[in-house]
């Protein structure tokens, strides 16, 4: 009785140590927190660890039993949320910068099983056809139930010019897949643009990364040296989100100086805040402004943003405050509806966790969250409505997703007196089938999606129309 007295006191001190170290607000101001901590609950945590201690047929390490209780309280929480080890907190620095090993897919946790949310643009898992939806139930002789996503993401890691094979189950295939897949460094470039056409623009953002702001800023700039631009095509689609100072900066780009671009709000005092298009909201440190000589022409051309069921978090953000704003016309699908916050907080030993801490909210008020930002003018794949959106995976159907939250109310976004806004109500039309609702799937190879490798060309159903859509409202707008 004496060991289990002890071992709940170790534990009690234990977690009462986490909470202190996290530094949340919320929690560390308040004089009271040790009256709150659930004394009983951590008793019967305590009880368990000692049993497990004693009595398992196999010694466990103290640090592997408490690494898992933070696991599990973190991975049961929402999608989001996990604990980070020294190998993947390390990843997850890299990653931002755009570079880090892999098969690159963006993934989560699903029933036990590996859960694709996007592969990654001309990366190995994008050339070996993986898709999203996909379930990955082992890796090389490994069975994926039981294995944490820390662990499971970490096996798929690996060595440049290794290889490893994934086991797939598909919505509509009968057997599984089997694809055997070449590690490489994923270099992510994150944006590509092109003059499609005299005065018409195409800019592709793939991911938000530290840098992307100032590439975003370099390539509209580029864009512009060929002439002034009539239109533009803004394409989001299948970009699984990034930092957040990086989509405020892409949004800043289009709108005026000062506008509103996303708040979030959360339990803890700092979770909530207002993000404007000024250099203080989308700068870090005390770099140059990178939109300084952004051509100004930029922030009134007309522009068409493209999303589907891939674009998620960042993306989203960006997309939502164009659309509040009435700077853009948003085309596609609706899109996948990460609306959470997440906040990394370092623990000892080069660990971390990340945590969810808020919702986002477009301008107007909206909650992103389990819903998405719903196209003004939706356009599917293909020419006859079918297309993959059905099919595709969205927050809504993540096992423990965070619920869409009460949506405040309304703020007026800044008005905006360009010529495209007084044509863009005008030029909205409702889509016969709409994605929500359409679970049709064309067997006509001629009518299939579209690969990553063919957007932005006469193939691209999705783009042909935001760009007729541009010549339309060129043609329409007052002079």
């Amino acid at each position: 009785m004496g060991k289990l007295k002890h071992a709940g006191l170790v534990c009690a001190g234990m977690l009462g140590g986490i909470l202190i170290s996290l530094q949340l607000p919320a929690l560390a101001e308040k004089e009271d927190v040790r009256n709150r901590l659930p004394i009983e609950d951590l008793r019967i945590f305590a009880e368990v660890f000692n049993a497990i201690k004693q009595g398992y047929v196999e010694e466990v390490d103290d640090k592997k039993l408490i690494t898992h209780a933070i696991s599990g309280m973190l991975g049961n929480l929402d999608p989001h949320s996990s604990y980070l080890d020294a190998d993947a907190y390390k990843e997850l620095q890299v990653g931002t910068q755009g570079e880090f090993g892999g098969l690159g897919i963006e993934v989560g946790m699903e029933d036990g099983l590996v859960k694709v949310i996007s592969p990654i643009e001309d990366t190995p898992a994008d050339r070996a056809g993986i898709k999203t939806g996909d379930l990955i139930f082992k890796i090389d002789n490994t069975l994926v139930k039981g294995l944490t996503l820390s662990d499971a993401v970490k096996r798929m890691r690996g060595k440049p010019k290794t290889r490893i094979k994934l086991s797939i189950m598909r919505k509509g295939e009968v057997k599984p897949i089997e694809l055997t897949l070449t590690r490489e460094i994923i270099k992510v470039r994150s944006v590509k643009s092109k003059l499609v056409e005299k005065g018409y623009g195409y800019l592709r953002i793939t991911s938000f990364q530290e840098s992307t702001g100032a590439v975003v800023a370099k390539h509209l700039t580029d864009l512009y040296k060929e002439g002034s631009l009539k239109g533009l095509v803004l394409d989001l689609r299948n970009d699984p989100g990034g930092l957040l100072n990086s989509a405020v900066g892409v949004a800043a780009a289009f709108l005026p100086p000062k506008s509103l671009v996303t708040s979030t709000d959360g339990r803890a005092p700092d979770s909530k805040h207002k993000f404007f298009a000024t250099p203080e909201d989308y700068l870090r440190g005390t770099r140059d402004d990178y939109l300084r000589n952004l051509p100004p022409e930029v922030r009134k051309v007309p522009i068409v943003v493209l999303i589907n069921g891939g674009s998620a978090s960042a993306s989203e953000i960006v997309a939502g405050a164009l659309q509040d704003h009435k700077r853009a016309i948003v085309m596609g699908t609706t899109s996948f509806g990460k609306g959470s916050v997440q906040t990394v907080l370092p623990l000892p030993s080069n660990t971390a966790i990340k945590l969810t801490t808020a919702r986002y909210f477009t301008p107007s008020g909206r909650s992103i969250q389990a819903k998405g930002i719903e196209p003004d003018i939706v356009v599917e794949e293909s020419p006859n409505g079918n297309s993959s959106s059905s099919m595709r995976l969205r927050e809504a159907d993540l096992e423990h997703h965070l619920a869409n939250g009460k949506e405040e109310k309304a703020q007026t976004p800044a008005p905006d007196k360009s010529p495209q806004n007084k044509t863009s109500e005008k030029t909205k039309s409702s889509s016969p089938k709409n994605d929500k609702d359409d679970n049709s799937r064309s067997d006509d190879q001629d009518d299939a999606p579209i690969t990553t490798r063919e957007l932005a060309s006469k193939k691209d159903y999705q783009f042909m129309q935001a760009l007729n859509l541009l010549k339309g409202l060129q043609i329409i707008q007052p002079r």
